[in-house]
């Protein structure tokens, strides 16, 4: 299922400046019983980093009335919608046109399938060589340019392996090639701050404000390789997974604790509100 510009086609122009220079932002959402779960998060984000990008934001009504009429096509439980906005088309050069008509494409995909366990019992990880760029005007937002994140995500090829932690030029540990990390030492709780490069995610957002709601101290700090792997606790997020606990980065092995357990829990109550609510 596909929606361009709110009609069902999938054909864009080559003209279009995403396809020639990635020239826009996406959004991957997940849909449970055809409805988009975290909808109003995901536009926010989208609308505020539209202005970041002076990219003239789509109606925020018209982007939720298509994201459920194309989530209401799933023919499954669970699915993924991904929105795309682009700056439209434009000529050859790097100029953005004087006239800006945004594109907005919804696709419908089928959820990934994955264990069970992995939510359970954990995941394995290790750290990438590809390094991510400084870049403070990029920082936070999910635009469309993931070379780095693609390049990181080629570095292996093993299904033992289920995520890779990627670093800044200066070695501060960052992000996930597709989640944010966090950490937990003497029961605070500790993610990297993106105020230099990473993305903002909706579930970070969501995990911090749970724990601050739960009275646990948390912090946004530079997190160094060596002080992740010597946490009592590490886990990932996105909005796809949910939460995912981490019981081993390289040899270093960890167990899925007490608050990492118990923001899973509060995370999937927050969800389960959310979705009745739509």
């Amino acid at each position: 299922m596909y929606l361009l510009n709110g009609e069902s086609k999938h054909c864009i122009g080559f003209t279009d400046r995403g396809f020639q220079y990635g020239d826009g932002l996406f959004e991957t959402i997940e849909v449970s019983n055809g409805k988009p779960v975290f909808l109003n998060q995901h536009l926010q984000r989208l609308f505020n980093s539209c202005k970041k990008l002076l990219i003239p934001p789509p109606d925020i009504d018209i982007l939720r009335q298509e994201a459920m009429q194309v989530a209401r096509h799933s023919n499954s439980p669970t699915a993924v919608l991904k929105l795309i906005v682009t700056r439209g088309s434009g000529g050859r050069g790097y100029r953005q046109p004087e006239t800006i008509n945004a594109t907005r494409l919804f696709s419908l995909h089928p959820f990934p399938d994955y264990p069970e366990s992995f939510k359970q019992k954990g995941i394995k990880v290790r750290f990438c060589q590809t390094r991510l760029g400084i870049n403070p005007a990029l920082a936070g937002i999910k635009h469309m340019n993931r070379l780095e994140q693609i390049m990181a995500r080629a570095e292996w090829d093993s299904t033992d392996i289920q995520e890779g932690l990627m670093l800044d030029i200066n070695n501060n540990v960052i992000e996930g090639t597709m989640t944010n990390v966090f950490a937990v030492k003497n029961n605070s709780l500790i993610t990297p701050e993106i105020s230099q490069c990473g993305v903002n995610g909706i579930l970070r957002n969501i995990v911090l404000n749970l724990a601050k709601n739960n009275k646990i101290k948390v912090r946004e700090k530079a997190l160094s390789q060596e002080s992740l792997l010597f946490a009592d606790e590490v886990f990932v997020t996105n909005s796809i997974i949910g939460l995912w606990p981490v019981n081993q980065i390289e040899q270093q092995m960890y167990q899925v604790g007490p608050l990492t357990s118990k923001l899973q829990s509060e995370f999937l109550a927050f969800r389960q509100k959310e979705s009745d609510a739509c």
